[in-house]
């Protein structure tokens, strides 16, 4: 979902002076400052602050509890064997596309996002219909952390397989081959030869992987049971079963400050890991497999993503069609009713409009935007301010990720439940929360696209006498046209599946998919277990359907997320 911006084909000083690129920034950074850093430092400052003034307290109760530190200690290294797990197996994957062509291989390239895009509420369905209580693997995992694990590595591993293999596929095999004629091993080239020339994407895959890993909430809300617990669960705990707004709020800093680390380290690390080579066309550095050890390694790795991506998809599909009296559609009939077993007396299926019409108003605050904030990043004039501004704004749009959701939606409760801004009651607060998660991923797919513009073509419409207005419309909106509308595809796929802070601000009468499914998962029965499959199968669906429009419409040397 989202590594740091790249800093080449800066443009060039122009006409456009960098100030009227800070009016670009300012309805951006107005938003994240009203309905980010407000919620979360209202909900910091009601936590901390009594009667008699701030109460810190809350910090030492917090480090001094065994189980805080325990879920704590947790959270950090569950992350981190996430993240290994994923660079152990990702890595060959993308070997596998940087380097061979084989038959499908655009189709399965676009296919590694699926997970990736799916809500975590039906990657939990699926890996519970696979490892749950009479799941078909006939293994129970449920509770433990094998299926924290496993769903992480699923949900990631195009994390690491698209953004190691972009970087790889322009990596000239030549070198490589000059050492395996010295003598050298396969291991030793890779270790001495690719590795250093890779080391900067790896770590931004790494980066990424850990954020979402160290801010789970709906996969280990599902699969994790009592036992498993990491800081955002604790968040959601605290907050909507114990209303201990200290707890929550000193957690809440604690994980903040983590992510903000986290996100300058990376930041540095990648600069000092970043190494110049001259890139090649994907095309001219792939092969056709010869040889029998060739072939083996594109088999296995074909065969170990069909076992980890494609059989919990498929495992959920066939259960949404297996009902107590043999094969039908009795779960997708059900979801019209609003009678028992239906969720708080709405029926299921309405979930499905209610979800389509917040994603789309998310989209397009979310489009609107990112569109500014990408103007603003990409069109700076000087080179240095350009590289500064580029680092801050990566690390400042990354914090919304890697912030509690829950956090989020709670602090929208309580912040917009009163004048001069109550929306307690209004049906924009879910889209707004969605746009906060989506916005970073509209960046993240427009700078580049912008950066890509020429400069040259800006100045000569400038010197025809054309205004900054008419040299957008005329000249950036028709070559960033595809990319605009593949981030207006991308936010729609993840607004929709959002649920850390919707299940906090969706009204009873309004669920959307994700809310619904946890709903029905949480009622005892078979039938509310079959709606929650057939709930997850449709999300599943009208995801990959969006998420195919987005990969047709993305532009070549795009950003992968």
């Amino acid at each position: 979902m989202v590594g740091s911006f790249p800093l080449t084909s800066l443009p060039t000083k122009s006409r456009f002076g960098i100030s009227s690129r800070l009016l670009f920034a300012l309805p951006p950074l107005i938003f994240l400052s009203v309905f980010f850093i407000w919620p979360v430092a209202t909900i910091v400052v009601r936590g901390l602050r009594g009667s008699n003034g701030w109460d810190l307290s809350a910090f030492g109760d917090v480090v001094g509890d065994p189980s805080m530190r325990r879920v704590a200690w947790f959270t950090l290294w569950e992350s981190v064997a996430s993240t290994v797990l994923c660079l152990l197996v990702g890595i060959p994957g993308a070997a596998l596309f940087a380097r061979y062509r084989f038959p499908g291989k655009r189709l399965l390239w676009s296919a590694l996002l699926v997970p990736f895009v799916l809500p975590t509420v039906v990657v939990g369905v699926a890996m519970l219909g696979i490892y749950g209580p009479g799941g078909v693997s006939g293994l129970t995992l449920s509770g433990t952390i094998w299926a924290i694990l496993i769903a992480h590595v699923f949900f990631n591993y195009a994390v690491v397989v698209r953004t190691v293999g972009s970087a790889w596929s322009t990596i000239s095999p030549t070198s490589e081959d000059a050492a395996r004629m010295l003598g050298a091993g396969s291991w030793q080239v890779f270790r001495r030869v690719t590795l250093p020339l890779l080391r900067s994407a790896i770590a931004s895959a790494a980066s990424i992987v850990f954020l979402f890993s160290f801010t789970s909430f709906g996969i280990v809300l599902i699969l994790g049971g009592l036992r498993q617990r990491t800081i955002e669960v604790e968040i959601y705990e605290q907050t909507a079963r114990y209303l201990h707004l200290d707890v929550a709020a000193a957690l809440t800093l604690i994980q903040l400050i983590a992510v903000v680390v986290i996100l300058i380290l990376f930041s540095r690390s990648q600069d000092r890991r970043s190494v110049s080579f001259e890139q090649h066309s994907a095309t001219s550095t792939e092969r056709v497999p010869s040889g029998f050890p060739q072939r083996l390694f594109v088999s296995v790795n074909l065969a170990f993503m069909a076992a980890l991506l494609a059989a919990p998809l498929v495992v959920l599909l066939v259960r949404s069609f297996s009902t107590p009296q043999g094969w039908g559609l009795d779960f997708y009939r059900s979801l019209g009713d609003t009678r028992g077993g239906s969720t708080s007396f709405v029926a299921p299926i309405d979930a499905l409009w209610n979800s389509l019409m917040f994603a789309v108003g998310a989209t397009v605050i979310a489009v609107v935007l990112g569109s500014c904030a990408s103007w603003a990043i990409a069109g700076t004039d000087l080179v240095r301010a350009s590289t500064r501004w580029t680092r801050w704004a990566d690390v400042a749009l990354m914090i919304p990720l890697g912030t509690s959701a829950v956090t989020v939606g709670f602090g929208f409760l309580i912040t917009f439940d009163e004048s001069p801004m109550n929306l307690r009651s209004s049906l924009w607060l879910v889209p707004l929360a969605q746009a906060i998660v989506a916005l970073p991923f509209v960046v993240r797919l427009l700078v580049p696209a912008l950066r890509s513009i020429d400069s040259r073509m800006r100045e000569a419409a400038a010197l025809l006498g054309a205004s900054p207005r008419r040299v957008w419309t005329t000249v950036d909106l028709p070559i960033v046209s595809r990319a605009l509308a593949a981030a207006a595809g991308f936010a729609f796929a993840v607004s929709l599946g959002e649920f850390g802070a919707t299940v906090f601000l969706a009204r009873p009468d309004r669920p959307t998919l994700p809310v619904a499914i946890y709903r029905a998962l949480g009622r005892p029965g078979a039938q509310n277990f079959g709606q929650a499959m057939a709930l997850s199968t449709m999300l599943m669906v009208l995801t990959i359907g969006v998420l195919v429009m987005v990969d047709r419409l993305r532009t070549p040397g795009s950003a992968e997320f």
